[in-house]
């Protein structure tokens, strides 16, 4: 039984507090960068703006602007002129009269209000106002969105299309940032091939590292791609010593379990320091993390879904930790009931892939995709959620309670 084998692992929860705390001193990069140019990035400082926004008192219908003391007694102004957005009303404004402005113009001296020109009737002698009015309607006033000095965005957040409008708005051009952090990620396995070429006999293709690349380039880290390294130990510590020269965060797929051909774990001990190896969740046990001379360093699974899923759980949180990415928030896991019966051995947290949906009551419910092996990658498109499964739970039944974790953009279907 898996539980037998079970006592010497580390949970997922201390691999993860350990791995934080063993990063926290690690020194942040910052650069000044075009705003244009910022999208997806880091923000390194928090952004103040410079300006009241809006930037004066501007008028929020078009209609007419009135002062209250000429309007009582006289349900019809003349007009007095206009005022436009870019084009201010000028000059001297007769008592008795009103002024004809438009949306996003600048109120002119004295207004206490501005009347909707729905709520008016244009009459050969002026303008006749048909609802009462009261003080300050209609009427924009400056900082009412923004205040000039006062944080807009803290730093540590990811600038997107919901910030870098507001922060062009402000008339900010550029923008310090986080240094992209700088990855190196390789492969290890006689038995792997590029994909696109033709397989040999025992052959698979190399699927880890494009998946891994992938989830790189969407959390925004600069990748140094070294390819396929052989079962040989002098590629494989020349590969560590070269990624270690070039990355803040060196990965490397395959090589961490216990077969005779894993060197990984052997030539680490020589150039670096392993932390941690070998978790108590399921898929993804062999996972080493330590530290080379100069870079931090993951070692994922060889199996497909392993690989994905400890990068998921565990370098994920890394990266947004090494960047400064301080919004990060970890998966949220909600309660559920299960439609199908879930197979599991106790001893290690296992993280199945679900498909989790509202049923007519509006109620949670969620199902298996089927075969959970580590190489069934299909169940990551198929899904839409890891099923949490306890460390020591045993097989679940159809309509038992079972947590959820609903995927994040990393592994969302879009």
């Amino acid at each position: 039984m898996d539980h037998c084998h079970t006592s010497n692992l580390i949970s997922l929860e201390q691999a993860l507090k350990k791995l934080l705390n063993l990063t926290a001193t690690s020194p942040i990069t910052t650069e000044t960068i075009n705003l244009t140019e910022s999208a997806g990035r880091i923000t390194a400082t928090e952004i103040i703006s410079p300006i009241n926004v809006p930037a004066f008192d501007n008028s929020a219908m078009d209609g007419y602007a009135i002062r209250l003391a000429d309007l009582n007694g006289n349900p019809i102004l003349p007009m007095a002129g206009k005022a436009l957005a870019g084009m201010p009303f000028q000059g001297e404004w007769p008592a008795g009269s009103c002024i004809r402005i438009m949306t996003g113009a600048p109120i002119p001296a004295g207004t206490d209000a501005v009347v909707m020109q729905e709520q008016t009737e244009v009459t050969e002698t002026g303008i006749r106002f048909t609802y009462p009015v009261k003080p300050g309607q209609n009427i924009r006033t400056i900082g009412e969105d923004i205040s000039q000095n006062t944080v807009v965005l803290p730093k540590g957040i990811r600038l997107s299309t919901a910030q870098l409008p507001l922060i062009a708005s402000l008339g900010i051009a550029t923008v310090d940032v986080v240094r992209k952090l700088k990855v190196a990620l390789f492969s290890t396995g006689d038995e792997l091939q590029a994909i696109g070429e033709p397989l040999q006999a025992g052959q698979i293709y190399d699927t880890n590292r494009f998946a891994i690349r992938l989830m790189l380039e969407k959390l925004g880290c600069e990748i140094v791609d070294l390819g396929v390294i052989r079962d040989d130990p002098d590629a494989l510590r020349q590969a560590f010593i070269e990624a270690d020269k070039h990355a803040d965060l060196v990965i490397s797929s395959g090589g961490v379990s216990v077969g005779e051909a894993d060197y990984t774990k052997q030539i680490l001990d020589e150039v670096g320091k392993i932390s941690f190896w070998k978790l108590a969740i399921k898929p993804g046990k062999p996972f080493a993390f330590g530290q080379l001379e100069h870079a931090w360093f993951c070692g994922l699974p060889g199996n497909p879904v392993s690989a994905v899923l400890t990068f998921y759980q565990l370098v994920q949180p890394l990266i947004a930790h090494l960047s400064g990415f301080t919004a990060w928030q970890p998966p949220m896991r909600l309660k559920a009931r299960t439609t199908t019966p879930l197979k599991k051995s106790p001893g290690r947290l296992d993280f199945q892939r679900g498909m989790a949906s509202l049923n007519e009551q509006g109620e949670l419910e969620v199902q298996t995709t089927g075969h959970q092996g580590s190489h069934i990658f299909s169940s990551y498109s198929q899904g839409n959620c890891f099923i949490v499964l306890e460390r020591e739970r045993g097989h679940v039944a159809a309509g038992e309670t079972v947590q959820i974790e609903f995927f994040n953009p990393l592994l969302k279907n879009q």
